[in-house]
């Protein structure tokens, strides 16, 4: 009888401070929300918000539809200096002009990505791309070294190759009908990072089903429709109800594959002094992933398989799909103004003659109405259409008090459409970014890779990359488009894609 009395007190006792914590976090959270809700109040703010669920039921749930939805409530407000939202009990605010675009990108104490991230963490762990603090400038600064533009030289023949094939492949296209050239482009750019970042040949050109590159395209898909979905944000809710499911599916094929391959490169440079060449035979090429086997930090602590299968999972997904995009949106818009192709192939003619060689590192130099073209492309149809960072401290912005903890959504889509910097910003004009042209304007005008402390470390592996596919591309073809503005529909998820693809008609030159 007393042991029976002992376990119904102890058993209230639980639940009373269960009931009493769970009544502490409530309370903390909603008086964190009012606070916010009242201290944001002056920050001008979309119509028909509702407390807690905020502006979340008037998202549309298809991709095109809510990227549209994005793009018409910039140029809406585009007078404003910035735009408050709530996504469910979120708050968010929307920067859209380079000035205040720079108020937040260039504050070194504004460096931590928004709650929206988190979603990735699953796969891409707490790696450059989604790691804060100390742990982002130390792994930041033992990084920055492998970018080097030497190291990126010896890449450049593993962009040629590929290049190459892409070449063949589509030569079998020329002369023909309309197709679809976004999976050939894509699968291009994942051959290349995959050989660049791990060292390792999947031949996706030639195997397009493979389990590995499929899921690559799903979990991509996957994590963009949970972000734009509050209601799937709880995990408990988003493995009973959501795709949690297939997410783990996927998530187990990505990283079976990268920890092979970083098991098998390990076990490699064990065994071989990779430092030492060998006197005949074909000389090793080196990958991001051998570089992370030897990085270590400024205590001379070497990067665990944990933390490099980090960064080469984030390699492999910014490395690859962000450049593809690029690819294919610049292909569409010059096969849809001649003049400006044909000026990138008189280019072309002065720098390589006839001759179908290898693109080289001086050829990039001189490809300069090329990168031009590619700089346009990307103000145009960024990769990453908009992005989010956590404000880490009070601050103001243009006049207004923007507490700690809110997330700040920038959308380059919108910004690089500003008629102060780039006049009659629909038309496509790639001498905007000559250098005379280029003179003055705001730095953070056009931000295609971010801005600021915590910009792209890859922008110039992928501006190589995409004059590399573009010079093989362009010496052997004249590219058609046959879809207008319209009809392309851009889907803003984590990478900006159109939605029903590129299609073009090439003609042998």
């Amino acid at each position: 009888m007393a042991i029976t009395l002992w376990v119904h007190i102890l058993w209230l006792t639980a639940v009373a401070i269960f009931l009493a914590f769970l009544t502490y976090t409530t309370y903390q959270l909603l008086s964190g929300y009012v606070r916010k809700w009242y201290e944001m109040k002056p920050i001008p703010g979309v119509a028909g918000a509702y407390p807690i669920i905020g502006h979340a039921l008037q998202f549309k749930a298809n991709a095109g539809d809510f990227f549209s939805q994005i793009i018409e409530g910039t140029n809406e407000f585009r007078h404003l200096p910035l735009l408050k939202l709530w996504v469910g009990p979120v708050p968010f605010i929307v920067l859209f002009h380079a000035e205040t675009i720079e108020m937040v990108l260039n504050n070194p104490k504004h460096l931590d990505k928004s709650y929206a991230y988190r979603f990735l963490y699953p796969w891409l762990g707490t790696g450059l791309l989604t790691s804060t603090g100390d742990k982002w400038r130390r792994r930041r600064k033992m990084l920055t070294p492998t970018f080097h533009f030497s190291i990126l030289t010896d890449f450049l023949e593993v962009m040629n190759e590929q290049a190459e094939v892409l070449t063949e492949k589509l030569e079998k296209r020329a002369g023909g009908g309309l197709f679809n050239c976004f999976s050939f482009i894509t699968l291009c750019a994942l051959d290349i990072i995959c050989e660049t970042a791990m060292g390792k040949k999947i031949y996706a050109q030639n195997n397009s089903d493979s389990e590995y590159v499929q899921s690559v395209y799903k979990m991509s898909d996957i994590i963009s429709r949970r972000q734009r979905t509050p209601w799937y944000w709880p995990d408990f809710i988003y493995y009973f109800l959501g795709e949690g499911r297939e997410h783990n599916r996927r998530l187990k094929i990505l990283h079976s594959f990268t920890e092979s391959v970083i098991r098998e490169r390990a076990e490699s440079v064990r065994h071989v002094d990779s430092d030492r060449e060998p006197e005949e035979g074909p000389r090793k090429r080196r990958a991001f992933l051998d570089m992370l086997l030897k990085s270590t930090d400024e205590e001379g602590r070497a990067l665990s398989h944990r933390d490099i299968q980090e960064e080469v999972d984030t390699f492999m997904f910014e490395g690859h799909d962000t450049t593809a995009a690029s690819l294919n949106w610049t292909l569409y818009l010059l096969g849809s103004h001649p003049e400006e192709q044909r000026k990138v192939q008189q280019e072309l003619q002065e720098v390589f003659g006839s001759s179908d060689r290898p693109v080289t590192t001086d050829d990039l130099r001189r490809l300069r109405y090329l990168e031009c073209v590619v700089k346009e492309s990307l103000r145009l149809y960024p990769a990453v259409p908009l992005f989010a960072r956590r404000i880490c401290e009070d601050c103001v912005i243009n006049g207004f008090k923007v507490p700690k903890g809110v997330n700040a959504v920038i959308i380059p889509y919108a910004s690089h459409r500003d008629p102060r910097h780039f006049p009659d910003p629909e038309e496509f004009r790639p001498e905007r970014f000559s250098p005379e042209n280029s003179e003055g304007r705001n730095p953070f005008a056009f931000i295609p890779f971010s801005g600021g402390v915590r910009n792209c470390i890859g922008q110039r592996f992928a501006l190589m990359e995409e004059k590399v596919v573009l010079a093989w591309l362009l010496r052997c073809f004249a590219v058609r488009s046959c879809q207008t503005r319209d009809d392309l529909r851009p889907l803003g998820g984590l990478v900006l894609r159109p939605e029903k693809g590129i299609w073009i008609r090439l003609e042998r030159r």
